[in-house]
């Protein structure tokens, strides 16, 4: 799109800056979607990736979550619902790229609610957690690099790390991309953690799939 087109469009470029994870992430505001990052044509946090969480957020409006813990952190569009709708909770984010985060905390109001942000691979600082023994009530995965989700975020193991992460009654919620191959893609992925959660529950906002699973006697 031309810069005459974006302006026509409501649409402004904010930043555009190179990341070693996410390639190119661009900052946009807009008229209809306000202001969000972008990376591999699809939108990474903001926006519309945000009212997507809103949306499955509302299924869970009963519940009192104290800690959260969330595995692909982006510009902070999860951590600002849940601190939006549970104040109290306790938020820790992982993210393996910081400058998404230095994005996130410019542009999104990242930095204005209380997150501990820890840098690195989810994977191995998700084990880290295991070990030092931490609990979470909710655990939200994103962790989509463009419109790629890694294998290993499949893998039996991190799935098998998350579920000691879990509190007695926790709930985990995977965010998974739903048009053309990607909807075999998330099927196929529904039935690896239907062997591991007693209950998954399905919310298909826009072009996504959510999958809410449920530890034990949570639901």
């Amino acid at each position: 799109m031309s810069k005459l087109n974006d302006f026509l469009a409501g649409r402004q470029i904010l930043a555009e800056v190179n990341s070693p994870f996410n390639g190119v992430l661009t900052v946009v505001k807009e008229l209809a979607w306000g202001t969000h990052i972008m990376a591999g044509g699809i939108t990474q946090s903001g926006g519309i990736a945000q009212d997507i969480w809103k949306t499955v957020f509302r299924t869970l409006a009963q519940k009192n979550f104290k800690s959260v813990l969330i595995v692909g952190l982006g510009g902070g569009g999860i951590a600002k619902l849940v601190n939006k709708n549970w104040p109290a909770a306790k938020i820790t984010g992982i993210e393996i790229d910081p400058v998404i985060v230095e994005l996130g905390n410019t542009y999104l109001g990242l930095n204005k609610i209380q997150v501990k942000t820890l840098i690195g691979d989810g994977l191995s600082l998700s084990e880290e957690l295991v070990a030092k023994n931490k609990k979470f009530d909710l655990i939200c995965v994103d962790t989509y690099i463009g419109q790629t989700f890694p294998k290993k975020f499949e893998s039996l193991k991190f799935l098998k790390i998350i579920t000691r992460l879990l509190t007695k009654n926790g709930i985990v919620i995977f965010n998974r991309l739903y048009y053309k191959e990607k909807v075999n893609q998330a099927l196929e992925f529904k039935k690896i953690i239907e062997k591991i959660y007693p209950h998954v529950e399905v919310v298909k906002p826009e072009a996504n799939i959510m999958f809410t699973c449920y530890n034990l006697s949570s639901r």
